[in-house]
């Protein structure tokens, strides 16, 4: 991480799988990025069942953002797409008021698919309020989901285009509201493997690693699509910082 910074990185994100299957390292790690590297955002993705008051009283002041991952605000669409036994939503919940309490950016990455791209989860939205709602439309990347080989099967949850845009006509008017065409996300991201090489997702193979040919040599070979960085608001109000105190998410400049 010290590389990368060294590099220019402004922003970590920490995702999975599920991150807090360590939750105590990823912990050393979000304050190492925060306290030593000085970062301007660190933050995580998480669908949330395993995040506890006690690490958040520890950690939670070095995460700028906590995304949580929300696909339906029906538990029975959960159950079907494979969140959850039944009680996500109110892990949902629950975290939406410890990251106020904690004065943590709350995110909601919702995955358009198959099971839930006619669902309207407005009212809901509004009710949680989170400061950005990432929409992403299911994505198959042929070597990680792509068929009944691979570990998962996304296949059956793939949608078109124009029902994506179905989705998208019905939530737009939401502040936080950002949507993610497959267009915009397969090569806008510059991601990490445990290995630490970037990853070249449904393009290439990943680069060496960077702890073995350093950030700018490793960089040569990502493809990585800057229009579509921009395109899909790549760079937003990111720290805490941003924010006028733990009540003021619906005073955010979006």
């Amino acid at each position: 991480m010290a590389l990368l910074k060294d590099a220019g990185m402004k922003k970590m994100n920490f995702a999975g799988g599920e991150p807090f299957m360590n939750a105590e390292f990823l912990g050393q790690l979000v304050r190492y990025c925060k306290e030593t590297l000085k970062l301007e955002s660190v933050s995580l993705v998480t669908n949330g069942s395993k995040v506890t008051q006690k690490w958040l009283d520890k950690y939670g002041e070095f995460l700028d953002i906590m995304a949580i991952s929300c696909d339906s605000f029906d538990e029975a669409t959960n159950i079907k797409i494979g969140r959850g036994a039944g009680n996500h939503l109110k892990t949902v919940t629950n975290l939406s008021r410890l990251c106020k309490e904690h004065g943590i950016k709350l995110k909601i990455n919702t995955v358009v698919n198959r099971y839930n791209f006619e669902e309207d989860m407005n009212a809901n939205i509004e009710k949680i309020q989170p400061f950005r709602w990432k929409c992403f439309q299911v994505l198959v990347v042929p070597e990680e989901n792509g068929s009944e080989r691979t570990l998962r099967d996304a296949s059956p949850f793939v949608i078109e285009d124009h029902e994506f845009d179905l989705f998208c006509d019905k939530h737009k008017h939401q502040e936080s509201f950002v949507p993610e065409s497959n267009k915009v996300m397969a090569s806008s991201y510059l991601l990490l493997d445990e290995y630490l090489r970037f990853l070249n997702k449904g393009v290439a193979k990943p680069t060496k690693s960077i702890l073995e040919v350093g950030v700018a040599e490793a960089l040569k070979d990502v493809f990585w699509d800057e229009d579509g960085f921009e395109e899909r608001g790549g760079i937003y109000e990111w720290s805490k910082s941003d924010c006028v105190g733990e009540a003021s998410q619906g005073d955010l400049d979006w």
